[in-house]
Order: structure tokens, then C-alpha cells, then sequence
């Protein structure tokens, strides 16, 4: 049974260096190319690049350290929702530092809900982004606890058409290289852990679909400009097997806000999901 006692500890801060090593294999693990300078050289033109979803990437310790904290086995682990807000451009030099806090647990009855909370700030003590992930944690639910708030329903507006549409294709072997920067779960590498789980093969893991709608709401709602992405929030609503295609549609609908959903070729993979743009 989970300690629901846990709930509000926080742990950190935890050191991350930022290198231009590591910002590369992020980017080649979220789809960026060769065609794509600002974020795959380290000295292009006018600085290297960071796409805001990284902001996902510095936490990954505190994190895996907070799972064990709470003696959750990464098996048991469904990604359900995952938000990330931006208060500057990630940078790509120095130290961040992360603290991480579980900001609420859930009963789901055949599952436990842990919400977790994390903080970033730069060398200078200023707040860089925040995250917030829900968790459904298979097994340990059941005790009778408070099921948690209402998530907050985004709805297409089916009657009109998006305001921008983007598909880029994944790579068959899009796993093996996104799982580089740090989410080594052998669900989306190893065949017969993806069996185990319930998936015919491995599956892309739910943060690099996550990371390929960003890269569609850069270029169709902020011109490419990072400085102008302050926040995207999602729910996961299917799997994305690499080699599929993934169509990213945003619909402003005011105040620098986009209702987004992704989908694939077999089904929406990304809903309920909004972005905020300066």
C-alpha cells in the first residue's frame, strides 16, 4: 500500500549541468535534423537552441529518486498527464538545480494517482520552469482515499478548422535514441518487457510525443521563436509506436492560448491539452 503520509514531501535541490552534448541527443530524440542547425550545433548561428520541452529532462533525477522514496516500481507506471511552464528560455550552459514535491495522492481503486510538482531555478536563484506529471500507479489503489479533483475538460472546437497542422514522422529506431536522455524504462526498447506490459512491441515513450508536439507548437504558433513558449499542458490518451507519424493541430482560442491534440495514424495520442504562447 502507498504511504499517503508522503504527501507534501519535497526533495532537492538536485544539480543538473546543462551541456551541449546533452541538449543535442534530446533534440535528435524528439525528431530535430541536420536541417534543423539551431538546435543540433552546438555553434550555430546566434546560439544553440532549446526546445522548451527539456524542461522535462532536468528533473528526471529527483524524480526516479522520489519513485523510490515512495517504493513505486517503474513497472507498475502509467504517464497520465504531464504540464511544463516556462518562465525564460532554458539555457544551454551552466547548472540548474530541481527540487521535486508530491503534491497529492489519489485512490483510483485499481490504481493510486501521485501527483508530483517540480521547481527549477538557473545558477542566479531565478525559477526557470515548473513541471507538474500525474501518475496512475497500477496495483495500489484501494484504500478508500479521496479520488482527487476533477481534470479540467479542454474540448476541440470541431467547427473550425485548426490553426495549424503539423505531422512529422518518427524513426523506427525514435526510442533507442530519445531513452538516452534519461528515460531508460526497458517498456519502450526491450520487445518482451512491451509483451509483459501488454503492447505488441515497444512503444515511444509518452514525453518524446510530448516533445514532438512542442517542436509543431513552436513552428505554428510561436514562429520558431522559444522565447515565446510559456506553458503546454497534456493528457495521454494512446501510444505511439516508432515509425509512426505524428499531426499536431493547434486552435487559438485567445489570449496567446491553443487548444492541442495529437494524433497518429491509428488514434489521438495527445488530448485535453492546451499551450500558452507570448
Amino acid at each position: 500500500m502507498i504511504d499517503v503520509q508522503q504527501v507534501g514531501l519535497t526533495i532537492g535541490p538536485f544539480e543538473y549541468p546543462m551541456h551541449w552534448r546533452n541538449i543535442i541527443l534530446y533534440h535528435l530524440g524528439i525528431g530535430f535534423g541536420a536541417s534543423d542547425l539551431d538546435y543540433v550545433y552546438e555553434r550555430a548561428q546566434g546560439g544553440l537552441k532549446v526546445c522548451p520541452s527539456y524542461a522535462v529532462i532536468p528533473v528526471f533525477q529527483p524524480f526516479f529518486e522520489i519513485l523510490d522514496r515512495l517504493k513505486i516500481d517503474l513497472s507498475t507506471v502509467l504517464h497520465g498527464e504531464q504540464a511544463i511552464r516556462l518562465h525564460r528560455p532554458l539555457p544551454s550552459s551552466g547548472k540548474l538545480m530541481s527540487t521535486v514535491k508530491v503534491a497529492g495522492i489519489y485512490d483510483k481503486k485499481k490504481a493510486a494517482l501521485v501527483v508530483l510538482e517540480t521547481e527549477t531555478k538557473d545558477e542566479q536563484g531565478d525559477v526557470v520552469n515548473e513541471t507538474r506529471m500525474s501518475l496512475f500507479c497500477r496495483g495500489l489503489g484501494g484504500w478508500g482515499g479521496d479520488s482527487g479533483p476533477k481534470a479540467e475538460a479542454v474540448h476541440v472546437p470541431r467547427d473550425k478548422a485548426p490553426d495549424f497542422e503539423i505531422a512529422y514522422k518518427t524513426s523506427p529506431d525514435q526510442a533507442a535514441i530519445y531513452r538516452l536522455s534519461g528515460d531508460v524504462n526497458p517498456l519502450h526498447i526491450d520487445p518482451q518487457a512491451a509483451k509483459a506490459a501488454g503492447f505488441p512491441k515497444p512503444i515511444l515513450h509518452g514525453l518524446c510525443t510530448f516533445g514532438f508536439a512542442t517542436r509543431a507548437i513552436l513552428a505554428g504558433a510561436c514562429a520558431g521563436d522559444v522565447g515565446r513558449f510559456k506553458g503546454f499542458q497534456v493528457r495521454f490518451a494512446d501510444v505511439v509506436y516508432p515509425g509512426e507519424t505524428i499531426t499536431t493541430r493547434g486552435w487559438s482560442v485567445g489570449n496567446g492560448r491553443y487548444v492541442i491534440e495529437a494524433a497518429t495514424e491509428r488514434a489521438v495520442v495527445l488530448s485535453h491539452a492546451l499551450a500558452e504562447v507570448g
